[in-house]
């Protein structure tokens, strides 16, 4: 298993979702099981994975490479580093919490595991994949899973909220498909001379065509990366996908999709177009800090005026991928180093923000923030977990917010300065809304009508206690992340900026 740890980590999901097609359906509780193991064993290697991450090293690591169709010399090509291994590490959390975060489905529970471990198998292979079209693949796998996670399981407008999740991303999917293609025909395999899906021919610039070096093509090119990625992200003015698919999700899929399927875009800008397309990347900086900016303010604006608790976190959510545009725009150490633990972070804070919004929803069957009130008496350890995932989510020096968004505005006023003191203004904004949700629902007078609401229970606990832990070690000492990643991003600023 050593040899092939990424293979096992991608597909263990789906020998796990095999099995539990062979179910019968009235078995719910095995299926819940079998769910919780298949997500195990992922999380299980992906610890074996950070103990033997060589983190001096900026090389690929664990790498497993073969010939997969011949024809086109697409290959299968699986390996991680700095950039991918704290995504790794994230993904095999979440995902095995979120199993026990969904173990009140009741409605069609063999479809919804086995929907949620093929999401799973995708989300493993983009942070792995380092051939273009094997990229692509593990894209289009997660779309599926994650519509029918939406529409068959979701709240009164699931049906909208899925479709409108497809297309935006089927739009961004389209263009990356057409610039891969572009790709693979115009770099050469400097082996055997022919067209080539390898990211790392790809990186390198002597591989590529004339035609490709041409400016106006590579801009181009930029573009619909970045417009195919951006949507993921979602960037503003593409973010209008994102609220809606939060609304209507349930609570364990709002968890993964803000979790994990958000970086999917900052880290294919990361992965594929800054290194494919560095000079591109440096002529779009300026453009990317101000989207950076717009996201965090329009983001933060806009969960200010919420008064459904989800959507407040979902615009936070805009909000705080601002904060990893602003770190990659500045294409220095601190930015990008920040802007990758920014994204680490933001997937453990946001994570028990939704679980906390699912604890009082699964009880109370509303989100609506005006109708709470006095809840911290009625459900202290509840208040605590929620206040703790709030204080987080604004920055609070000590936890893992405050961290990363220190290193990205310490990287990005040298590069930006009037940008960055405008981005700043956030952080207010942030810490407004926060505090104005923290008192609607918890303080002040108690309603009468929630008197019978129990508190939160062990299950519930246990979802949330190991990122808890997560949140204040990294916010008190953040180097077990940041020397994961710092020489690869060092390397790729020199890539970049040099």
């Amino acid at each position: 298993m050593g040899e092939h740890i990424l293979s096992w980590m991608t597909f263990f999901p789906v020998i796990g979702a095999a099995v539990i097609a062979f179910l019968p359906s009235g078995k719910k509780q095995i299926i819940r099981t079998v769910a919780a193991v298949a997500a195990a064993v992922p999380l299980l290697l992906a610890v074996q994975l950070y103990a033997s991450f060589d983190r001096g090293s900026g090389a690929l690591q664990f790498v497993e490479h073969y010939s997969w169709i011949k024809s086109f010399n697409i290959e299968y090509f699986m390996a991680v580093d700095g950039l991918s291994m704290p995504m790794m590490l994230l993904t095999a959390l979440l995902s095995f919490l979120c199993i026990f975060a969904s173990w009140g489905i009741e409605k069609s529970v063999k479809g919804y595991f086995s929907m949620f471990l093929l999401l799973e198998t995708g989300m493993f292979g983009v942070f792995c994949a380092l051939d273009f079209f094997l990229f692509y693949v593990f894209w289009e796998v997660m779309l599926l899973p994650m519509y029918f996670l939406i529409g068959i399981w979701g709240g009164p407008r699931r049906e909208y909220a899925a479709i409108k999740f497809f297309l935006y991303t089927l739009a961004g999917s389209v263009l990356m498909l057409l610039a891969m293609i572009a790709f693979y025909l115009n770099v050469q395999d400097p082996v055997t001379g022919g067209h080539t899906f390898n990211m790392v021919y790809m990186f390198d610039q002597a591989n590529h065509s004339p035609w490709l070096l041409a400016t106006n093509v590579r801009h181009l090119l930029w573009l619909a990366l970045f417009i195919g990625f951006a949507i993921k992200v979602p960037v503003f003015p593409f973010h209008t996908w994102l609220p809606d698919a939060h609304v209507e999700a349930p609570t364990a899929v709002s968890v993964i999709l803000a979790g994990v399927l958000l970086k999917m875009g900052t880290y294919g800008l990361l992965r594929i177009s800054y290194p494919m397309l560095p000079d591109q990347a440096m002529w779009f900086r300026y453009a990317l800090a101000t989207l950076g900016a717009i996201n965090i303010l329009y983001g933060a604006y806009c969960a200010m005026a919420q008064k459904d608790m989800k959507k407040l976190v979902a615009y936070s959510s805009v909000s705080h991928m601002g904060y990893v545009l602003l770190g990659m725009a500045a294409m220095n150490s601190a930015g990008m180093n920040g802007a990758v633990l920014q994204m680490f972070n933001h997937g453990t804070i946001t994570a028990m923000m939704f679980l906390c919004v699912g604890v009082v929803y699964d009880r109370a069957h509303t989100r609506e923030i005006n109708g709470f009130g006095g809840l911290g008496m009625q459900m202290p350890r509840y208040f605590s977990f929620f206040s703790f995932a709030l204080f987080a989510a604004l920055g609070l020096p000590g936890l893992s917010g405050f961290v990363s968004e220190a290193m990205i505005f310490i990287g990005a006023f040298p590069a930006f300065r009037t940008i960055t003191m405008i981005s700043a203004l956030g952080i207010i904004i942030g810490a407004a809304y926060v505090l104005w949700m923290l008192q609607r629902v918890f303080l002040g007078p108690k309603n009468d009508k929630w008197d019978n609401l129990p508190d939160i229970n062990a299950r519930e606990m246990f979802t949330l206690v190991p990122i808890g832990i997560l949140v204040l070690l990294f916010g008190v000492y953040p180097m077990p992340v940041l020397d994961l990643m710092k020489v690869t991003l060092n390397n790729l600023v020199k890539v970049v900026a040099g």
